[in-house]
Order: C-alpha cells, then sequence, then structure tokens
C-alpha cells in the first residue's frame, strides 16, 4: 500500500491501496487508510482522492477476519476520521467495490466510477448485514424502497445503473484519475451524506420492496433486521442508528448463519481450485446440443443467456419444434424483453448431425440410455471437427465407455448439468485420466460463462451428487420399511436443511425413473444387501408420482404439492412385523445424516470428491441444501466423533453385511 506525502502541485493528496489480488478490506488496509487520512489532515490539500490498484477500489472485508474479534481499526473508526477531514475526500471507483468497499465510498464527500465498475452491498448473502453504514447511508442516495432491492437482494450494480440510481455522482468517460482529481477540486467543501436527508416516497413502496425481499428471502431474520435498519435512515439520531446498525452486524457475523455461509464462499473457492487453471481454457462461441428434450431445451436456452451461439439439433422434427418452444419459454425467464431478439438470433436449428460441425463444443443431452448414448457418440465423433470438445450430459452411465464410443477420448468429458438447467446452479464436471488439462478448462469457462457452479466429480456411478443422494434416499426407504411414514421422514430432512426431502423428489421426478435403474441393476445386485420392495410395490399399483397424481403422496387440485395418503400409511402399517420399533424424528435424522456421512467419506478417499467440502457445495446447489445451514458435512464437523461415530453405526446395523464404513474422521478434518 503507498500514498502520496505531500499535497501535489494539483492541491490533491492522494491514497493509493494496494492489496492484491482483490485489495480486500484487511486491518492492514483499514490501519493504513486511517494512518494516510491523519497525515492528509496535516497536509496543505484541497481534498483527498482514495483509489485501488490493481484493477479494483476494494472488493469487500477479508472473511477470513470474520471467525472471530475484528481488529482495530474498523471500518467505522476510518469513516471518522474521513468525516473529521477539514477537506472532501473522494471515493475512485474501478472494478469492484462490495461491502466494506462500497461503505467506504459512502462515508466520502463524492463518489466517481470507471464504466466498468461494478458496485453493491452484497452482505445479506453472507448472512450479516452492511455493518459501517450501508443501511444508513446508501438510502440517501437511492431511497429507501431501492435500498431495500439492492441490499436484501445482495445485487451488484454496473456502474452505468449505479449512476442512473445515484450510488456514484459521476461517470468517468476517459481518464478516471484525473477526472477524480478535478471532482474533487470542483466541491465547495464536504458533502456528507449523514447531513443529506432520504428521498420521500410513497409508504406503500416501502411496503411492497419490504414484501417482496422478504418474500425471496424466505422471510428469513438478516434480511428482516436489514429492512428494520434501512426503514430507520434519516429517521432519528443518525449516531444512534450507526450504533445500532453495527451491533446488528456484529451479533450477526458471530453467528452459525454467518459462519454457514463464510464455509459455503469458501467451499466453492475451493471447489474452483480444483479445476485446472483459467490459462488453459478456450473461451467458446459457438456450442451444440444434441437432444431437444427437456434437458436439451434448458441447455440451449442457459447458452443463448450466455451471450453463445447455439445450434440444437435433434433427428425428429416434433421434439425439435417443442423443444425450441421449450427454450424460449425458459429464455424469456432469463432475459429482459429487449434482449431477446439478439439472444434468439444466435439459435439455429436442425435434425441433421452435420448442422455441429463448425461447433467449438457439443453437449450430447439425448435420454439416459448407454446404447442410444453411445451411438449417437460414435456419430457425433467422426461428424465433429477434430479439435470440437465432446461433452455427455449423463447421470449415472460409465464415462469411460462414452469416452471410447466417441473416438476421442482426450476431448471427451462428462457435464453434469442438474434439472431444471435454467435454474439449478450445480455442473459435475467429470474428467478422465485421457482429458487434456485445457479440455477440463474450457468446460469449465463455460460453466462460470453461465453463471453456474462447477465441481469435479470421478467417474463412478452417480458421480458425485447421485451417488451420496442414492445412499441417503435407500436409507430412507429403510425407515419407511421399518415403519416411517415418508411424509415423517421428508418432514426431518427439511427440518435439516433439505428443500424437499427424498419421496417428494420421487414423485416429482418420477417413481418409473427410479424402478428402470433397480431393473438395470438386478443382475449384479449382490444377493446379500438389503433390497427394500415397497417402491416397486407402488410401481406396480400404477402410482409413479405427480404425473399419475399419485406417488409416496397423493396429488389434487386441493393439494397440487402432495398430502398423505391414508391408502400409503395403511400399507406401511400393514407390512409392520409384530412388536417393531417405528423410527422417531430423532432416529430418523441421525441414520439420513450418517448415510451422507458416509458415503462422503468413502467418496473422498476414493477420489470421486477432489475437495471434502466439494460436497457439501454439490449437496447445496445441486439437491437443494440450504445455504445457510452450511451442509451435512459442516453440520456433521461441529458434533462431536463419538456422536458422529453413532450416526455411522446405526447405518451400518440399518445396511447389513454389504455396509462398507468410511473414514469419516479424515474427512471432517480435511475440512478444516
Amino acid at each position: 500500500m503507498q500514498r502520496s506525502d505531500s499535497a501535489v502541485s494539483d492541491g490533491i493528496f492522494e491514497i493509493v491501496i494496494d492489496n492484491p489480488p482483490v485489495n480486500a478490506g484487511t486491518q492492514a488496509v483499514r490501519a493504513f487508510v486511517l494512518e494516510a487520512l491523519q497525515d492528509a489532515a496535516k497536509s496543505a490539500a484541497q481534498a483527498v482522492v482514495i483509489r485501488g490498484k490493481g484493477g479494483n477500489f476494494v472488493a469487500g472485508s477479508d472473511l477470513r477476519e470474520f471467525s472471530g474479534p475484528l481488529a482495530a481499526p474498523q471500518w467505522p473508526e476510518v469513516f471518522t476520521a474521513i468525516a473529521n477531514l477539514p477537506m472532501p475526500v473522494i471515493a475512485t471507483i474501478e472494478g469492484a467495490a462490495f461491502g466494506g468497499g462500497y461503505e467506504l465510498a459512502l462515508a466520502c464527500d463524492g463518489r466517481i466510477a470507471s464504466p466498468d465498475a461494478i458496485l453493491g452491498l452484497p452482505e445479506v448473502a453472507l448472512g450479516i448485514v452492511p455493518g459501517a453504514g450501508g443501511t444508513q447511508r446508501l438510502p440517501r442516495l437511492t431511497g429507501r424502497s431501492e435500498a431495500i432491492r439492492l441490499i436484501c437482494g445482495a445485487v451488484r450494480v454496473p456502474a452505468e445503473e449505479a449512476l442512473r440510481l445515484g450510488m456514484i455522482d459521476r461517470l468517468a468517460s476517459e481518464d478516471l484519475l484525473s477526472e477524480a482529481k478535478d471532482f474533487a477540486l470542483s466541491l465547495p467543501g464536504k458533502q456528507p451524506l449523514d447531513a443529506k436527508p432520504v428521498p420521500e416516497e410513497p409508504d406503500q413502496q416501502i411496503e411492497e420492496a419490504a414484501a417482496l425481499a422478504l418474500k425471496k428471502a424466505r422471510s428469513n431474520r438478516v434480511v428482516r433486521e436489514a429492512i428494520a435498519l434501512i426503514r430507520s435512515a434519516g429517521q432519528g439520531d443518525v449516531t444512534e442508528n450507526l450504533a445500532r446498525e453495527r451491533e446488528v452486524f456484529q451479533t450477526l457475523r458471530t453467528g452459525d448463519e454467518a459462519a454457514a455461509l463464510r464455509y459455503q464462499f469458501f467451499a466453492e473457492r475451493t471447489a474452483a481450485k480444483s479445476l485446472p487453471k483459467a490459462s488453459r481454457a478456450a473461451r467458446l462461441s459457438r456450442v451444440g446440443v444434441l437432444g431437444a428434450g427437456t434437458m436439451g431445451a434448458g441447455l440451449t436456452a442457459s447458452l443463448l443467456a450466455a451471450g453463445k451461439s447455439v445450434t440444437l439439433v435433434d433427428i425428429a422434427e416434433t421434439a425439435l419444434e417443442k423443444g425450441r418452444e421449450t427454450a424460449v419459454s425458459a429464455l424469456n425467464r432469463l432475459l429482459a424483453p429487449d434482449d431477446m431478439a439478439e439472444a434468439m438470433a444466435q439459435l439455429r436449428t436442425s435434425s441433421e448431425l452435420g448442422a455441429l460441425s463448425e461447433c467449438e463444443m457439443v453437449i450430447e443431452a439425448v435420454i439416459e440410455d448407454a446404447g442410444v448414448k453411445t451411438a449417437v457418440l460414435q456419430q457425433l465423433g467422426t461428424a465433429l471437427s477434430p479439435s470440437a470438445v465432446l461433452a455427455s450430459n449423463t447421470s449415472y452411465l460409465d464415462i469411460a465407455t462414452l469416452a471410447k464410443a466417441s473416438g476421442r477420448p482426450d476431448r471427451f468429458l462428462g457435464l453434469h448439468f442438474f434439472a431444471p438447467v435454467p435454474q439449478m446452479a450445480l455442473v459435475e464436471i467429470v474428467p478422465l485420466p485421457e482429458t487434456l488439462p485445457e479440455v477440463c478448462a474450457t468446460a469449465a469457462r463455460l460453466v462460470r460463462d453461465m453463471g453456474k457452479i462447477a465441481v469435479k466429480a470421478g467417474p463412478c456411478e452417480g458421480f458425485l451428487g447421485n451417488r451420496i443422494y442414492a445412499a441417503y434416499r435407500a436409507q430412507c426407504e429403510f425407515l419407511v420399511d421399518e415403519g416411517a411414514m415418508p411424509w415423517d421422514v421428508d418432514a426431518v430432512l427439511r427440518a435439516q436443511g433439505f428443500r424437499m426431502g427424498v419421496f417428494q423428489v420421487g414423485d416429482l421426478s418420477g417413481l418409473d425413473i427410479g424402478w428402470a435403474l433397480r431393473r438395470k441393476r438386478d443382475a449384479t445386485r449382490d444377493p446379500a444387501e438389503r433390497y427394500v420392495d415397497m417402491p416397486d410395490t407402488l410401481y406396480d399399483m400404477g402410482r409413479l408420482g405427480r404425473k399419475t397424481d399419485a406417488g409416496w403422496y397423493l396429488y389434487n387440485a386441493d393439494n397440487p404439492h402432495g398430502a398423505p395418503d391414508p391408502e400409503i400409511e395403511a400399507l406401511i402399517r400393514a407390512r409392520r412385523r409384530a412388536g417393531q420399533s417405528v423410527p422417531d424424528a430423532e432416529t430418523i435424522r441421525r441414520r439420513a445424516m450418517g448415510a451422507i456421512l458416509n458415503e462422503a467419506a468413502l467418496a473422498f478417499a476414493d477420489g470421486t470428491a477432489s475437495a471434502a467440502s466439494d460436497i457439501d457445495v454439490v449437496l447445496v446447489n445441486g439437491y437443494g441444501f440450504a445455504r445457510d445451514k452450511g451442509g451435512p458435512l459442516w453440520q456433521a464437523a461441529r458434533l462431536c466423533a463419538t456422536e458422529r461415530m453413532a450416526m455411522i453405526d446405526a447405518v451400518a446395523v440399518a445396511n447389513g453385511p454389504t455396509f462398507r464404513r468410511g473414514p469419516v474422521e479424515d474427512l471432517i478434518a480435511a475440512l478444516h
């Protein structure tokens, strides 16, 4: 970090924050800025300009500091020094100004940004509220309703929009630093936001913004606290409001929810590091999708929304037409109306494989059948350019067999997108030993371009997510076999953190899918393996889930999301053995979470998971586990070893002789 030691000829005292790679607001940065401001107060400068070096202003606080007491000086002390300076202070923003970085800008007397700057207060996404004036100063620029949207939605705002909203005062046209200095010298004196009134707006507008924010956040505590603080802006004593904001921030920062969200933040960073470096990656512009079903149409929409040119191919004209309609419908939800025409101009459809010949990557998304996929991959391998990358969107099939069929194993990999593709964030990238590093890096870059989270997974059955899902789904079926009701099992899973229970998920995807998977395994299933035939009974009864209005649950106009079914309850009660103890809620919790923990340990030990925390990233982003509850492994790490052992022992007894015990304590140690 550096600063000028005297007022330069133009009367500006310049403070330059240099803390690579992103100029995080660490204790050292805060101490440096405070000392620099103290020096500026002694100088003959007419104004102070604060800027960042290396492409960012201040890209937020260092989250590693948030797990313990924050060292002095903290941002409020720095901002008080800005307020006490006799001369105006200008924030000169390029790149990122997030969290404490944007609060630094709000504490200044003026804000100017480069056209590529992006600003925001995303703290709510980390389980905290802005704690250094954000909830009190932003409303003075944007109004309360807009501040509620921006803060509660953790919105990142591009510079042009920030200017329109009043978040910055000026947008530089050419030379940011020169224009910042001119701006600083043009100010007649101090312009603190604390003295600026909050714009008047109708109460109904504020209420509507608050209601929408609460609905999106499912009324969580952090959003409620943020809304209350924003409402208080401009009312009562400023100093008291700022103190209250800091108090709320400190309380939330040390809570379980914030700790869980910080864990997820770093876990996603770790997952990204498991993939080859971006320097090896090519940026794709022309992508092909083979198969116009639900997955193919969703892929097409997501690729178009990411600005890619897409060729969608299906041999059936009717499927192609329906796939195009589905893609357009999904794209309408992803893009603003003004952007639709440009995106649709990048879509080409065809029933001929040859239409894919100029694509840089083709993603195969035909039905999950080994014979069908092998046949189309053989054709694609010869139809595509030798340099093209070929990916299969398979969930369970053997990647090595598919790669061999393609004839280009070095330029082949699995890309497991989760349905519905436009809404789901997770993509499992499944390379083989033969897959070139640059191919894997290119796939990872495409996933990032699509706004999704990539996790590297080893090429085993079910990869990472479905492998673990299969283990805890089986455990839940054991619990029903022992007399628990499926809705009671699902209720426990939801309370633990899953958005849906396994039986709700089964009904949603269709019980015929599970039936088909079981039939494929019949020939190779170990006779000693515990097998529950209740799902087969439901299949034989024609209860296939939502598609037939009956599965584990009953569906009708009054219960579109499913209701407990007396017929299923009677069936389960009739199957109970005399004297059988029905699993209670605690037994359900320990067994389901123990199954996840044990299979995760096995997956980490055999290399299917590159990092222990990857498993929580997968379960949060692919299976709906609540981000603010960290993930099943994060939860297990907060238990003692004896409790974890008891969970695994219970699963071992339930599974029987085929149970394999994973090195759970090695897994837990690797999380830290």
